[in-house]
């Protein structure tokens, strides 16, 4: 198992799902609590990436972030450099493609907030933005936890899409997946072993702590609503 790429997946997990939870949390709140009509459109797009091929996502970045799209014309004449085949476009493909696991845990969670106190503090003249630090956040920290547990473990075990806009560059792009494609293809059995049973190992304690942290609450699985 190579190290130097199971350090770039935590890296990348570790950015992406931090990132998310800055992302995901308005996001999720105005989902939570919005009451226009084509809500679902934009709850649609947010679940995308779960029905979606990885191919067909790495597909269209390829056409936004290359050289010859208007983003990356900009940020190559900004900062001398490509996004595509980057840590940094791999940043943003994560991004894109694990949306869904962290805003539908923090949906579900601020939507699961006892309305009543919502309405009390802003009867005491609490602003919406202290009623949210002060009840909504607190009560929801299950959902935030699972937020970034679940795009962390999701990032992790990204393949097609990392293969598409990252490339198989070592110490770059080249994730703890593509290295077990790599020693697949090499017909190294005993390092693909050694990989694929630290994937699965690690696959495990994530779903055993996701379960853990919602067992008072019932199973949850993305993609679909929970029943309470």
């Amino acid at each position: 198992m190579s190290w130097e790429a199971l350090w770039l997946s935590i890296k990348l997990a570790s950015v992406t799902a931090l990132l998310l939870l800055i992302i995901g949390i308005p996001l999720a709140y105005w989902l939570a609590f919005s009451k226009w009509k084509w809500k679902f459109l934009v709850e649609a797009l947010v679940a995308l990436p779960i029905v979606l091929p990885p191919t067909v996502l790495g597909f269209y970045l390829l056409i936004a972030l290359g050289s010859q799209s208007p983003v990356g014309r900009i940020y190559q004449r900004i900062f001398d450099s490509t996004l595509i085949f980057t840590f940094k476009g791999l940043v943003i493909a994560s991004i894109l493609y694990s949306l869904p696991f962290a805003v539908q845990p923090l949906s579900m969670a601020f939507s699961g907030v006892n309305t009543r106190l919502i309405q009390i503090s802003s009867l005491l003249g609490a602003s919406p933005l202290k009623t949210f630090m002060k009840i909504i956040l607190p009560l929801s920290l299950n959902g935030v936890l699972m937020a970034f547990v679940l795009s962390f473990a999701h990032t992790i075990g990204e393949f097609g899409l990392v293969l598409m806009v990252g490339g198989n560059i070592p110490g770059a792009t080249r994730t703890i997946s593509i290295d077990l494609y790599d020693q697949v293809q090499a017909m190294n059995d005993q390092a693909a072993s050694e990989t694929a049973l630290f994937l699965l190992m690690l696959s495990f304690f994530f779903l055993s702590l996701i379960y853990f942290i919602d067992r008072k609450k019932g199973p949850y699985f993305p993609g679909f609503n929970r029943t309470y």
